[in-house]
Parts: C-alpha cells; sequence; structure tokens
C-alpha cells in the first residue's frame, strides 16, 4: 500500500467485475460506485457502498462526482459503446469529472489490442496492431485516458485483460445448446482470467507504486476447445461436438468466429512481478471446479 494514500476509491462501471471488486474493498476502502443498472445500484447499497447513478451515454459534468473523485483512486470499468473506434463513454466521464485530481487511475483495456499473432507470444512491448473495431476502441480509450492522466499529474495504470469467467461466466448455456467448437488442430492457444483474480490485479495495480501497462492471464493458455471441453466434464454435460475452421463459419456467429482466429499467447511476468499477483486459479480446472461450487452453494 502507497504510504499516505487516501483510503477513497471510486469504481466506475460497476457490472460483473466492479460489483466484485467493490465487495472486495469495502472493509478497508471508502468505496463509491457509478452503475446505471438499478439491481447493481440496490446491490451496492445494500454493501454499504455510495451508489451513484448514471448513464454514461448521457453523463454530464456533476460537482458531486468530481468532489467524490477528488483525491480518490479510480477504476474505470466502463466498456466502450459497441460501434466506432473510439471510446465517447470514457470521454463524457472526465470531463464530468471537471477539475477533480485522483490519486490514481486504473483503466481496464483488453489483449484483444495485439491483434493476431499467429500463436506467438506477446507481452507488454509488443506493437499493437488490433484486428477489430472492439480492440480498436479499446486502445483509443488507453490513449484517452493517458494523455488525461498526464494533463494532470495522475498515476495511470493499464491492464491488459484476456476473456473473464468465474460464477455465472461459464459456457452452461453455450454447452447446453449444443453449439460447436473448433477441432484442437484449429485452435490457437487461449488467454483468460478467473473474475477474483483479476480483482486482486486491480487492487494491487491501485496500491502499489506502479505505473503504465501491465498484461493480465492465468497462465494456462488452454485453447477455447479445451476450455469448454474441461467445462463440459465439470459440470457434467455433454462435450461439444467439433467441427473444422471451414465448418464453423457457417455455424458458429461472426463476432465469436472473430476471437477465435485471433491466436496469442500472452505473457504475464510484469503482473507477477511487478504486481505481485500470482493467480490463485493457474488452471482452468481450478477456475472452473470453484466457479461451479460457488454457484451451487448460493442457490443452496
Amino acid at each position: 500500500m502507497l504510504a499516505g494514500m487516501d483510503r477513497r476509491f471510486l469504481i466506475a462501471g460497476c457490472g460483473y467485475v466492479g460489483c466484485r471488486l467493490a465487495a472486495r474493498l469495502v472493509d478497508s476502502w471508502q468505496v463509491a460506485a457509478v452503475a446505471r443498472s438499478p439491481a447493481t445500484l440496490a446491490e451496492l447499497r445494500a454493501l454499504g457502498i455510495e451508489a451513484i447513478f448514471a448513464d454514461f451515454d448521457a453523463i454530464a459534468a456533476s460537482p458531486a462526482l468530481g468532489r467524490i473523485a477528488d483525491g480518490a483512486a479510480i477504476a474505470y470499468l466502463a466498456p466502450p459503446p459497441g460501434t466506432g473506434i473510439a471510446d465517447p463513454r470514457l470521454e463524457r466521464f472526465l470531463d464530468a469529472l471537471g477539475r477533480a485530481r485522483p490519486t490514481a487511475f486504473l483503466y481496464m483495456s483488453t489483449t484483444g489490442v495485439y491483434g493476431d499473432a499467429g500463436g506467438g507470444d506477446v507481452d507488454e512491448r509488443s506493437t499493437t496492431v488490433p484486428a477489430n473495431d472492439r480492440s480498436r476502441r479499446r486502445l483509443a480509450a488507453e490513449r484517452t485516458a493517458a494523455a488525461w492522466c498526464a494533463d494532470r499529474g495522475v498515476r495511470l495504470v493499464v491492464l491488459r485483460v484476456p476473456g473473464i469467467y468465474g460464477p455465472h461466466r461459464l459456457p452452461l448455456e453455450r454447452l447446453g445448446r449444443g453449439e460447436p467448437a473448433l477441432r484442437p488442430e484449429d485452435c490457437g492457444p487461449g488467454n483468460r482470467i478467473h473474475v477474483d483474480d483479476l480483482v486482486s490485479a486491480c487492487v494491487a495495480a491501485i496500491e502499489r507504486p506502479v505505473s503504465g501497462i501491465f498484461n493480465v492471464g492465468d497462465g494456462d493458455h488452454a485453447s477455447t476447445t479445451e476450455f469448454l471441453q474441461k467445462t463440459a466434464l465439470l459440470a457434467g454435460l455433454p462435450p461439444p461436438r467439433l467441427v473444422s475452421l471451414a465448418e464453423a463459419q457457417g455455424q458458429v456467429s461472426p463476432g465469436l468466429l472473430e476471437y477465435l482466429v485471433e491466436s496469442r499467447r500472452v505473457a504475464t511476468t510484469r503482473m507477477r512481478e511487478e504486481l505481485g499477483v500470482v493467480p490463485r486459479h493457474a488452471s482452468v480446472e481450478s477456475g472452473i471446479a470453484a466457479s461451479l461450487a460457488e454457484m451451487r452453494a448460493r442457490r443452496g
């Protein structure tokens, strides 16, 4: 923990990751959170968190938001809009802060900014060549956050995050529908992180005196097909049927196929050495089993 750091934390965009981050922080930080879902706002308030309604597509200058953000650490977790190659949501949020100067700013990006590396390794020094507009929006947002933080002298940490899984974020419905998976010979390495390990990375990024870009991942690199097969096995479901890449063209959604054909191994040495984050769920079996156990416990 940084000496003398103000113990105030603002989470902007409290969805799946943000709510688990808020629950992790609430006992040791004074947490406020921005969200637009009534259910999420109620969940946050039940935890004793100051929950602020805001629509990131229409957020305007807010003296209250600026007051909360000034001197606080901020984690910005809201996704960009679904179209375009920029992130006007982030731009509007930063404008809404007015002259506020946070102690640190965390932006959650994606490893998709590296594009397709043909199964090769990428690290934080690798060239960014996003292959689709979704990743181009994230790269543009990284640059927006960097310019804003540089202008105010604010410490910036960018976490480049792969696929996130965890309780209620397993491909159970996809398996239940009998959707196909690519044959092993058509699959490249995968990159993912259990949500609780991602939360640990977020906390470390704020509490440690670090800045810059950090890749996040569990280091397993199991392919998407392996992940589906192991989820099916542990959940007691039939395994997915396997198809070739050519056959998948007409059986898999274009968005998913776009994701599947990008292949890279994301190195996370900096996360481990500088953030001090060693994933608790370093194998997909561990993370899937823990996720299923939590889901069963909640049903019980």
